[in-house]
């Protein structure tokens, strides 16, 4: 499958017990590393993650993008193995489906892409899984990007696979919950190769929330999505003025 591609795993996870191991354990053999940015749990979900074979990154300041870039820095940590070429993201609360990571994978190692976002509006979605106001939020979000960056999306899903030297140009710094957009974005603002696969999509079955739990998640996923799309626009503005001046 990979062809002697590393490939590595990060799962952004708070109180996660429950589900956390059953995740990891669905993740293909063929994955040479899984880590969990454990996201402040105050449950199990770190002593899960580790009896399942992950390696725990602990990220106590909350907040989805934190988690993410905390096992991202602990990839190229001093003693670590050899970097991946390929990096997948999903989340801990079986709501997407690690099973169906060779769809994420395939297209980076065989036909060159980027960034493969699994699109749940593509795939099957469980009645339920995905709010009124996820739905509406998703269908807002993407037209914004395409827009002002050209670039067509269907969703901001969390499930999806991007190649680590890629990753790295993109330089994300956005610690709550903003990541998935902001690496949309980024990706487009600096033309790269994107595609999206359907993937299928299931309501959680355990954990915390981290946006469409709550009233506060919900404005404040809203809110820095909004912004995150209009700054970056902004700065891709003056990005060009700048160039045409020089």
């Amino acid at each position: 499958m990979k062809n002697n591609v590393k490939i590595a795993v990060i799962i952004p996870a708070l109180n996660e017990e429950e589900t956390i191991g059953q995740v990891i354990d669905a993740v293909p053999s063929w994955v040479d590393r899984i880590l969990v940015g454990n996201n402040g749990s105050t449950d199990g979900t770190a002593q899960e993650a580790l009896k399942h074979g992950a390696v725990v990154v602990d990220e106590p300041f909350r907040g989805y993008g934190a988690a993410c870039l905390a096992a991202v820095e602990a990839l190229d940590s001093p003693g670590s193995p050899d970097a991946p070429e390929v990096v997948v993201f999903l989340d801990g609360d079986l709501s997407d489906n690690p099973e169906q990571m060779d769809t994420l994978v395939e297209p980076i190692l065989e036909r060159g892409f980027d960034l493969v976002i699994g699109s749940r509006v593509m795939g099957r979605c469980e009645p339920g899984a995905l709010t009124v106001t996820q739905r509406f939020g998703n269908w807002l979000s993407c037209r914004l990007i395409r827009l002002f960056f050209g670039v067509s999306y269907s969703d901001l899903g969390p499930f999806r696979a991007v190649r680590k030297s890629a990753l790295d140009a993109l330089e994300m710094d956005d610690r709550a919950f903003g990541w998935t957009i902001q690496m949309q974005v980024r990706a487009a603002r600096k033309g790269l190769s994107i595609t999206e696969v359907p993937v299928d999509y299931r309501i959680r079955r355990g954990g915390a929330s981290k946006v469409s739990g709550t009233l506060r998640g919900v404005i404040g996923a809203g809110t820095t999505i909004l912004y995150i799309i209009f700054a970056e626009a902004i700065d891709a503005r003056l990005e060009r003025m700048r160039e045409e001046l020089a």
